[in-house]
């Protein structure tokens, strides 16, 4: 074994940077690459990775003290034959220096200076400002929108790498004439972000006089503009899930690119999180007690949760193997556990007889395969759904977070389940009213098909109103779906059986296609869940009733 001394690696100009987190303690089994710490600068906030695997021997700096490149952050233990690992690369310097200088404006937005007259108003484009890389990064944050009026170098958007984030600055005063990024896009070095205009011979964003303190470095965080506390609170007075002003916007809570990332993944509004760092900084552990207590339905300001199920050693009881989850099996887990625990489901079997659909559908099908068409149950069933949403517009409506009122939806887009290799994914059929029986089977068939090969787009599996799972293919005799909040109910179909169904003083053979609406109780009562099933149990036994 050997003890290797880890260093702040090249920050490039950036120098007396702030420890902001620590994510390591003495006697933690690190890997290579996993994150030591969260340095700051007044630009743009990094991790620090480790360079090789080992153990966290003693760790030479505190949260909040300044460092600089090549100071001592802690020590490893590693075996003998790591010792002689590469050091970290030199990304720190090109993440630190990301953020572009104010006396740097692009050649676009800059106005020229040399003309004796200018005309009213200029119209520039912002573009992403050197990167030091020709990778990728996302968009993870939009702080304007079109009209605003803007300060030269007031935050535009927020990027964030896979260890950094940075904001990118107004170059001059102006107004944002137009937005061309959104949300999630992936931008590189010169990228097109949005329009300005300018008045003409307006200031850019003037050079600083002289390099922040650390002091004030500490106070900018990526993605933060809100001035901070006099004083510091600790952490042990700090409850995770306190009442927090819902007014305050997660573009201006100070947290780090890491956090902020763990945030999205959770589904987490960051300004619903009271921060517990060193002034008011919303740091992971904030985070994972806020979903704890929301998951356990604790009253806010509660941090009570249930104990997790412990890890057993299984190897104890025979070979075992671990098998690595996927990603979408990862935030599907998250999101039915969420779901499942602050949804109030209640379940409405019924059983559907579907004979004449099912002959109707059958006499269609060489129409349809003239048309280049398979045509299934499906799109009957997304019709007959759509057409109950319509009738009764009170499934069709999400819950606002304050429960003071609902927000109705004037559309019917449709989920439908897909299972693939990968997960679950819910791709989203829009229009389902709108749409004939052909158009919604053509377009059933092309999402399936892309949800099989990992081709939808974000926009594919967003906006739905309503949920269809359906296992008519697989078997059994009913399953309780779990709602796919903000959805406030979802369908699920088994398969159809052949059942003797007594008529007219006998029994008749009928096809019989069990059904179990399941719907959110903060939403909606008994009567109405009732109402709806019984409704689109008479739809899809007389399918004439879709024309009315």
């Amino acid at each position: 074994m050997a003890i290797e001394k880890i260093t702040v690696p090249d920050l490039g100009e950036a120098s007396d940077v702030e420890v902001i987190e620590l994510l390591v303690t003495v006697g933690q089994q690190v890997a290579e690459n996993d994150s030591l710490l969260v340095l700051e600068s007044d630009k743009a906030a990094m991790e620090i990775p480790a360079p090789m695997a080992g153990i966290v021997k003693s760790i030479a700096i505190n949260l909040g003290d300044t460092v600089s490149t090549g100071v001592e952050i802690l020590s490893l233990e590693v075996e003998s034959n790591n010792a002689s690992a590469e050091p970290v690369a030199d990304v720190a310097a090109e993440e630190m220096q990301q953020a572009p200088q104010a006396d740097e404006p692009s050649a676009e937005a800059a106005p020229e200076s040399g003309k004796a007259e200018q005309p009213a108003s200029v119209e520039s484009v912002v573009t992403v400002p050197d990167l030091g890389t020709d990778d990728e990064v996302d968009v993870i944050e939009i702080h304007v929108s079109a009209g605003d009026r803007l300060e030269a170098d007031q935050p535009l958007l927020t990027l964030e790498s896979d260890k950094a984030a940075m904001e990118v600055p107004s170059p001059q005063a102006g107004e944002v004439l137009e937005i061309l990024v959104k949300v999630g896009d992936k931008v590189k070095t010169g990228a097109e972000v949005l329009k300005l205009s300018a008045a003409a011979g307006g200031d850019v964003a003037p050079a600083q006089e002289a390099p922040a303190t650390s002091s004030e470095a500490s106070g900018k965080a990526a993605g933060d503009s809100r001035p901070m506390p006099a004083s510091e609170p600790s952490r042990s007075d700090q409850p995770a899930a306190q009442n927090i002003p819902v007014s305050v916007e997660s573009t201006k809570v100070y947290a780090g690119p890491a956090v902020r990332k763990l945030a999205r993944e959770l589904g987490v509004d960051l300004a619903l999180v009271q921060g517990s760092g060193a002034r008011s900084r919303v740091v992971k552990e904030d985070i994972h007690a806020f979903v704890k207590a929301r998951i356990n339905g604790a009253p806010t300001g509660s941090v009570a949760v249930a104990p997790a199920v412990p890890d057993v050693d299984f190897s104890q009881f025979g070979p075992i193997e671990e098998l690595p989850r996927t990603k979408l099996q990862k935030v599907t887990a998250i999101n039915m556990q969420r779901n499942w625990s602050t949804v109030p489901h209640v379940a409405q079997f019924n059983e559907a007889d579907v004979t004449a659909l099912e002959d109707f559908r059958n006499e269609l099908r060489p129409e349809a395969e003239k048309k280049g068409v398979k045509l299934t149950f499906l799109p009957f069933l997304l019709k007959a759904c759509a057409k109950a949403l319509a009738e009764y517009p009170q499934f069709n409506v999400s819950l606002h977070s304050s429960g003071e009122f609902v927000i109705q939806k004037k559309y019917c887009h449709i989920g439908v389940a897909v299972a693939t290799e990968a997960g679950l994914v819910v791709p989203v059929i829009r229009d389902v009213d709108t749409k004939t029986i052909y158009e919604l089977a053509r377009e059933v068939s092309e999402l399936t098909a892309k949800a099989k090969s990992r081709k939808l787009t974000l926009e594919e599996m967003q906006g739905a109103c309503f949920t269809i799972s359906s296992l008519g293919a697989i078997g059994g005799t009913g399953f309780i779906p779990i709602i796919n909040a903000p959805e406030v109910a979802i369908l699920g179909v088994a398969r159809t059986e052949i059942k003797p169904v007594y008529a007219n003083g006998e029994f008749v053979p009928r096809k019989m296609l069990p059904l179990t609406l399941c719907y959110d109780h903060k939403a909606l009562n008994g009567v109405d869940g009732g109402l709806f099933a019984d409704y689109l149990v008479k739809l899809l036994g007389d399918i004439r009733r879709l024309a009315l």
